[in-house]
């Protein structure tokens, strides 16, 4: 395992120990179970990927007509979704 530090306000971490407490756990076994939890909620397969990035192909006109597309493709996409 990596170590690393994060901070937490007063509350969170009360309820951190409380949780951890309650399950006989350490507070960093609830921390490692709640990210894991985020991740997997947050992650995707292939084919959803290809197919979310596949309905904004073309959705988007280029209306100034922009030359730098290739380099600055995240800051058009950032926009985009603004």
């Amino acid at each position: 395992m990596l170590r690393t530090q994060i901070q937490f306000t007063e509350i969170q971490y009360r309820r951190l120990r409380l949780l951890a407490q309650r399950r006989g756990v350490s507070i960093s076994q609830v921390v490692r179970e709640s990210v894991e939890r985020h991740l997997d909620d947050e992650s995707y397969d292939a084919e959803t990927l290809y197919s979310r990035a596949s309905e904004i192909v073309g959705a988007y006109d280029d209306r100034e007509n922009r030359d730098d597309l290739a380099s600055n493709h995240d800051d058009f996409l950032d926009e985009a979704y603004r």
